[in-house]
């Protein structure tokens, strides 16, 4: 299994998953024309991908998706719930509606059903053979059922998108700063790292830091925050970035 993040954070956000024969789009945020130049530069194209995986319906999450539809032959895999949010983008014959337990060909993928200001809105734990990668973002928590599900996997996507105090002082109007500290928000620095602490394992290689705020967040805290509940540890940990690809990563 390899993951790349190609766009992460409230501008855009897609990521792949690259399984042998079945090659997965997590979001659709960016520009068709921008995802076409970064798979070209990784040496990929769109005829090498099976489908699309969508989180949530949030402009960030599917602002070129009607222009990949219109463009591939890529089908859409959703649950049947968020299609009444992308009706007018994504033509019904083009979607797969899914369960909580799903394949896509030989990749078993089961959902987590996230907590956002979305009326659908779901991560994922995505297996190939005997490897496995968490996404989850835009959460305002983690309910304890699924967290159990994330324990002890190889990768980690996770939101790490503000620090608290940068938020609550920062220049957010306060009806704003509720609604990304709510439990329909985001996850916290703080929080991230405490659920980290709680699900990694010694199958765990790789943990990516997502959807950082650029207004109420650096790197740097993000980074702090899990290193101080990880303590040492042989985890490669990144940071997912906006306008920047992350490595490929392998496992």
């Amino acid at each position: 299994m390899k993951v790349k993040t190609i766009a992460s954070g409230s501008k855009g956000n897609c990521s792949i998953v690259l399984c042998e024969n079945t090659n997965i789009i997590i979001d659709m945020g960016i520009s068709y024309l921008t995802l076409k130049r970064r798979l070209e530069e990784n040496s990929l194209s769109f005829e090498q991908f099976t489908g699309i995986l969508i989180t949530h319906s949030h402009k960030d999450h599917i602002n070129g998706l009607k222009s990949l539809i219109n463009h591939t032959n890529l089908k859409v895999y959703i649950p049947e719930k968020m299609f009444e949010e992308l009706e007018e983008i994504v033509p019904k014959y083009r979607c797969e509606f899914i369960s909580d337990k799903f394949n896509i060909q030989d990749v078993q993928i089961e959902l987590i059903h996230t907590s956002h200001d979305a009326p659908c809105s779901v991560g994922y734990i995505i297996t190939y053979q005997n490897k496995s990668l968490v996404y989850v973002t835009d959460t305002g928590y983690i309910n304890r059922k699924y967290l159990a599900r994330m324990v002890e996997k190889d990768i980690y996507i996770i939101e790490s998108n503000h620090d608290e105090i940068m938020l609550m002082d920062g220049p957010y109007p306060r009806f704003l700063k509720e609604r990304v500290i709510s439990d329909r928000g985001h996850l916290s620095n703080k929080t991230t790292a405490k659920y980290l602490k709680k699900i990694i394992g010694k199958n765990t290689k790789y943990i990516i830091l997502a959807h950082l705020s650029e207004k109420n967040n650096t790197e740097e805290k993000a980074l702090e925050a899990v290193n101080e509940e990880l303590g040492s540890t042989n985890i490669n940990i990144l940071i997912a970035r906006q306008t920047e690809e992350s490595p490929m990563i392998e496992v």
